[in-house]
């Protein structure tokens, strides 16, 4: 089985997908087969290294009066999972190279812990995930070779590859994020109960699985 996993480092749900689809592949008994490939999604290619406002702020942008209610939400639910998702502290940058780091710890079998590094340095630490030197501690983080980090991230290596996942994403229909393409079915909501993926995981997707969490950079 080919699981990809179209996400972005931004998105608060993304993080929680991320958990809850640990979770389930941690029980799943054929999970030596499940090949998981992470597909960059970029929500917000516009913004810039420089952090902005806060996620908070801009949530209260988006939603009104119905942010603070939105907000607790999605802290309690990652709280739930284990996450603090600090949305005062996360601001938005732009996450190419984030995306472009995750592609060589692919190549180094790394992919995993490198998101789970960017997932938290952002939403729980809140730290600028486009500076270049936040980008290579956390690769080092990770386990990845300094040197190799370093001449990814002064060069443009593997940005082809992250402008490909954009693509592949409209070919595979992904308008949110988290989403997971499951060997090139349709894409499902990747932010799903524990049981709900376990279920996708034995028997591929269905229509119960279809209702996609749009993903908005936070």
């Amino acid at each position: 089985m080919k699981l990809e996993i179209y996400a972005d480092v931004l998105c608060p749900w993304c993080y929680i997908g991320k958990r809850r689809l640990t979770a389930a592949l941690a029980e799943h008994t054929g999970r030596d087969r499940v090949e998981v490939v992470w597909r960059g999604y970029e929500l917000a290619p516009e913004e810039g290294r420089i952090p902005g406002p806060a996620a908070a702020g801009a949530m209260a942008g988006w939603w009104g009066e119905q942010a603070p209610a939105r907000i607790a939400r999605i802290r309690s639910l990652g709280a739930a999972e284990g996450l603090e998702l600090n949305l005062h502290l996360a601001r938005p940058v732009n996450t190419f190279d984030a995306h472009r780091l995750v592609k060589l710890a692919a190549d180094r079998g790394r992919a995993d812990q490198m998101m789970e590094l960017l997932l938290y340095g952002y939403h729980t630490e809140g730290l600028n995930i486009a500076d270049v030197q936040v980008l290579r501690r956390l690769g080092g983080e990770a386990g990845l070779d300094g040197d190799e980090v370093r001449a990814v991230l002064a060069g443009d290596d593997y940005a082809g590859q992250v402008r490909a996942d954009r693509r592949r994403a409209a070919e595979h229909g992904v308008t949110g994020v988290p989403s997971l393409v499951i060997d090139g079915r349709p894409p499902v909501s990747g932010v799903q109960p524990v049981a709900d993926l376990q279920e996708l995981l034995r028997h591929g997707p269905t229509d119960s699985h279809s209702d996609l969490t749009t993903g908005s950079h936070p």
